[in-house]
């Protein structure tokens, strides 16, 4: 009989305390100086602090529900204890701009990194998980300024194009399959998004074969840990030993990504010593070859970087496979995610599809070198498509939490006290959804967003006349910093879709179920089924 993980980590936590006991402990001495208390929360018992409480929530996949009533009863910041260190759930939109934006040097750092954390990030060498410092600010400006600057962004137009031609063709024929019926379009979506960062961040357009190869390799490493690894988190220095197997796998899956990345990464230097080799005329017919199939790249970046807090090193490999999966995950599941979301609710509205649509067609129709073509200079003439985009990030944001802040040393905010290592969250979800500043927030109205609108003026950040209204790529230093990349994606995505095709219900008369579920970000309980009908430009 298989014991519960929860059950194991109880037994563990006894275990400890009594050894702890055994030895004497440490005996806590009343301090005699007053502290600020902790922002308030439900009582915890010592050593096991709320797990009790939340043990039918320990995954923290169902915990939404139990922070809205906390809220509700304690206001708007509280204190968990879940794990080691304190956890603090901010909820109000006010105190989020004061911690992230007012106060933010002191709130840019990230919490302790849990085991599995780690054993993701090379041990936080990458851009979401380093310490608030020099390596954060390296790795970071070399992502914003070498791949995410919009200059280089407009190099990888030919890429998004040819991924555009292939989803399209690819939900095109599942569709005549059908004949006609629905598809499921979100493992379509995550591909095309897929291929296309595999594209930015190697160089290089693979195979189909190749692509799909990587996507598994990437997506069972991610989920496994995420699923797998959460629970050495408590007592790591007991569990490491009690789950030494799923180590062992997460190792395992880690090896196999380093197997398909590596060879890739190598490419790219044999590529650039083929460049600075050009002169060389025997070369370079090679080097004309290899510069059509190749482009500007995230690994280039990385070849290129040397960290000067230590001695000026190049990346090792396996701190360039864990940049490189952060960022094909970081741009795949969260966009295509919101992607799902903003095409499920243009089936479930079918005025607002219809409005966009109109929209599009006006803006496209002078492209008489290719019909069907929407350039990417077209989209700064759409605003209705960018408010159905933002619309679709405040009412579904990809992820319900960022990820955890840290304050660089003990802080104050709103009379409480904020401890050095205690893990800040921010309730993302709520404060796009909150009734306060929101009218009928729970509505999908793209209309918010254009004049006269509740969201005018708020623009891609969340943030309007410098208040925060929303914030699904986070605030402050530590925003994610691919949000231009996001919404050049969705905007590119949605209307070409929308454009290519009449988006309607699996059924006639069926409505589109919009209940969430969280995985690696927050999806549709049921995937989108959407019967695709080709405009009348492609009927034939």
């Amino acid at each position: 009989m298989k014991i519960p993980d929860f059950l194991i980590i109880l037994i563990s936590l006894f275990l400890a305390a009594a050894v702890s006991l055994l030895l004497g402990g440490r005996r806590l001495r009343p301090n005699k100086k007053r502290r600020l208390p902790l922002p308030p929360g439900p009582a915890a018992v010592p050593i096991l602090g709320n797990l009790l409480w939340l043990r039918h929530s320990f995954s923290l996949q169902n915990i939404e529900p139990l922070l809205r009533e906390l809220h509700s009863r304690y206001g708007p910041i509280i204190t968990l204890r879940i794990g080691p260190v304190p956890a603090v759930f901010v909820a109000d939109r006010a105190l989020a701009h004061r911690a992230l934006v007012e106060l933010g040097a002191a709130f840019s750092d990230r919490a302790r990194p849990l085991p599995a954390a780690r054993f993701i990030s090379a041990d936080s060498h990458v851009v979401s998980s380093a310490a608030y410092g020099p390596l954060w600010r390296l790795l970071r400006r070399n992502l914003v300024a070498e791949i995410l600057h919009p200059s280089r962004l407009r190099l990888y137009a030919p890429g998004r194009r040819w991924v555009l031609r292939l989803l399209a063709d690819d939900l095109r024929s599942q569709s005549r399959s059908s004949d006609g019926g629905p598809v499921a379009v979100m493992p379509s979506f995550q591909f095309a998004m897929f291929a296309l960062l595999v594209l930015m961040c190697f160089g290089e357009k693979l195979d189909h074969e190749s692509i799909k190869q990587i996507e598994i390799a990437q997506r069972s490493f991610l989920l496994y840990v995420v699923s797998n690894l959460s629970v050495l988190g408590i007592l790591p220095q007991i569990t490491k030993h009690i789950f030494r197997n799923r180590l062992k796998t997460a190792t395992a899956l880690r090896a196999r990504q380093r197997e398909l990345f590596v060879p890739l990464i190598r490419a790219r230097e044999e590529f650039k010593r083929k460049k600075q080799q050009q002169q060389r005329r025997q070369n370079g017919d090679q080097v004309q070859e290899d510069e059509e199939r190749f482009v500007y790249s995230y690994v280039d970046s990385l070849l290129d970087m040397e960290i000067p807090e230590e001695g000026g090193r190049k990346l090792s490999e396996e701190e360039m496979v864990a940049l490189c999966s952060e960022f094909l995950n970081a741009g795949t599941d969260t966009t295509s995610t919101a992607l799902q979301w903003i095409m499920a609710n243009l089936v479930k509205h079918r005025d607002v599809q219809r409005k966009l649509a109109e929209e599009i067609d006006r803006v496209a129709a002078g492209n008489a070198e290719e019909e069907d073509a929407i350039r990417e200079e077209d989209l700064q003439k759409m605003p209705y498509l960018k408010a159905v985009v933002l619309e679709g990030l405040r009412r579904h944001p990809p992820g319900h939490f960022v990820l955890p802040h840290a304050v660089t040393e003990e802080t104050e905010i709103t009379g409480y006290r904020i401890p050095k290592e205690a893990a800040v969250n921010f309730l993302v979800a709520e404060m796009g959804r909150d009734g306060r500043v929101w009218e009928a927030p729970m509505e999908f109205r793209p209309e918010r967003f254009m004049e006269g609108g509740d969201g005018e003026g708020v623009d891609a950040a969340g943030v309007c006349k410098g208040v925060i209204k929303m914030m699904p790529f986070g605030a402050g230093r530590r925003m994610c910093p691919g949000l231009g990349l996001a919404l050049l994606h969705l905007e590119c995505f949605v209307a070409h879709l929308v454009r290519e095709f009449e988006w309607l219900p699996a059924a006639e008369g069926e409505e589109v179920d919009l209940a969430e579920k969280p995985e690696f970000t927050i999806v549709m309980k049921n995937p989108l089924r959407a019967r695709l009908v080709p405009r009348s430009r492609h009927a034939a």
